[in-house]
Formats: structure tokens, sequence, C-alpha cells
């Protein structure tokens, strides 16, 4: 009995050591901080905007294939609606902002009566474009989590996916009609502004 008490303590100790060393490892990267230079806080909502000057605007919802709702993300290719809609940026880790390489939640602040709410990112694979970023509602749904890293620019970001068991993640991007999709290729360079408003337009 001792050494079975002995032994739970032990491994007790050590996942919780373990768990430490993780949560600690993930929110003492550097700080993401938003086009203002403040450090975004967790569940904020904020446009993700392309790289200034890049073609077209911050993201939002459409309708594409055979969806009777928009439920799929897209870069808007409008200047007169170009910051898109307000993201609502969060993480289960107890932490009042978010770093870089945090197991991040995204979802938009508002979405159509007809969308799923929480209007929550989702990666959807078997796509003719690909694995694309939607709201739920789609069956081949892949398990994972979405962070945000530096780039090579400074001061701008990039969101990446990961898939959970994979062990890898990749840029998201934008595909040729304008639509978000996880790739190997280089993703798409963003920043992060303070969102005015939450209402669906």
């Amino acid at each position: 009995m001792e050494f079975t008490a002995t032994t739970t303590s032990s491994t007790m100790f050590t996942l919780f050591f373990l768990l430490f060393a993780f949560t600690t490892s993930a929110t003492t990267n550097d700080v993401v901080t938003d086009r203002d230079g403040e450090a975004l806080r967790n569940g904020g909502a904020y446009h993700i905007l392309p790289l200034f000057g890049v073609k077209g605007g911050g993201v939002e919802l459409a309708l594409t294939g055979k969806e009777t709702c928009p439920l799929t993300v897209v870069q808007s290719p409008s200047a007169a609606i170009f910051e898109g809609l307000p993201v609502k940026i969060s993480s289960p880790y107890r932490t009042a902002y978010i770093s870089e390489g945090l197991i991040l939640s995204l979802a938009f602040a508002s979405s159509p009566p007809c969308a799923p709410s929480p209007a929550t990112w989702t990666v959807v694979k078997g796509l003719p474009e690909g694995q694309a970023v939607k709201l739920p509602g789609y069956r081949a749904t892949v398990s994972g989590w979405f962070k945000i890293e530096k780039s090579d620019l400074e001061y701008l970001y990039k969101v990446v996916f990961c898939a959970r068991g994979a062990g890898t993640c990749a840029d998201v991007g934008v595909s040729v009609d304008g639509r978000l999709v996880v790739t190997d290729d280089e993703g798409i360079v963003v920043e992060f502004t303070k969102a005015s408003s939450v209402a669906y337009a």
C-alpha cells in the first residue's frame, strides 16, 4: 500500500508539472498586438485584415456550392466593407491576452439567423478547393484548433490551423475565388483591428 501511494503521488506530481509547463509555455510567448499596438484580449472581437495594400478586405461569410445559408468564410472582395465581420478570438486558457501559439477558437461575433450559433470556425475536408474554413453544418470536419503566429513581416501575423493528432500545423490562406483554406503554401499575412460593431450586415 505504501508503494502504491508513493507511486500515485509521484504520478500526480508529474502530471501536474507537465500541465503547468504546457500552460506556462502556451501563455508566455509574445503577446499578439493589433494595428494600434495594443494586446489582443482573450474573448475580444476583432477584424482580421490582410496586409495593407493587398487586394480584398476583411473576412466575412458567403453562400457557396449547395449551401442554403452562408457558411463559408471568405475574404471580402469589396472595399466598401473592407473590415469584414468582427471575429471573436478566444482561448480556453485563463489568460487576459492572446499570445502567439496559444490554442484558439475563432467565431464570428454575429452571423445571419440561419447560421449556427455560436458561429465558430471549423475546417472541412474533401471539398474541391481542399480544406476550407466554414461554419458548423458539414459532416467531414477536421478536429483541431487555430492559433496566431508571427509572420516574416514585423508586426504582422498569420493564422494557422493544427489538426488534432497530426503533429503539424498549416497556414490559412485564400483561394483564387476568395475562400479561406488550409494550405501547404504560404498563408495570408494579416493584422487585427478592434471591432467597432458586432452587428451582422
